[in-house]
């Protein structure tokens, strides 16, 4: 991945709530009440238990039992399946891409733990999912961000994903 990718994917992929835990937990559950998500999926340990603390209705959960790298005691969370993925640092492994897009796909709710790293995952989750879903990842030290799943989110992350294609394939 290029320095200038990187940096690109540190901004946040939709709207940054900031503030304390209880304020964007807040925020997010109003949110989900206004206009329900087709698929509600999590994407990362602390915004992960954050929600299951608030009762939100999760369909699908990311996690690797880290949180900035070190590792937490795992997320409790009843499922109707978990998968177990491999997913290296900086990538975006085949066997990810295929759990998350299948997790999606059923009902119930689904655990996908990585072994490695489940940042970049973020993006599978926006495309994977159907329009009208909702995707939440933590921005850390300021907050969580919420992605709405629509066309124009996709078109971005497939934008994305052709850049770090690009990038991989000129090493």
């Amino acid at each position: 991945m290029t320095p200038k990718l990187r940096e690109k994917l540190k901004a946040p992929l939709g709207l940054l709530i900031q503030g304390s835990f209880r304020y964007t937990m807040k925020k997010l559950k109003e949110l989900i009440e206004e206009a329900p998500p087709e698929k509600l999926i999590a994407v990362g340990d602390r915004v992960s238990r954050n929600m299951i603390s608030k009762d939100m209705p999760l369909d699908v959960v990311i996690i690797d039992n880290k949180v900035m790298r070190k590792p937490i005691k795992p997320v409790e969370l009843g499922t109707d399946r978990t998968y177990r993925v491999t997913n290296p640092a900086g990538t975006i492994s085949p066997e990810a891409f295929k759990a998350i897009k299948e997790a999606v796909s059923l009902e119930g709710r689904s655990k996908i733990l990585v072994e490695g790293e489940e940042d970049l995952l973020t993006l599978v989750a926006v495309l994977s999912a159907p329009n009208g879903s909702m995707v939440v990842y933590g921005q850390p030290k300021k907050g969580i961000v919420i992605v709405q799943v629509t066309e124009d989110s996709k078109r971005r992350i497939r934008e994305i994903l052709e850049q770090m294609e690009d990038a991989s394939s000129k090493h």
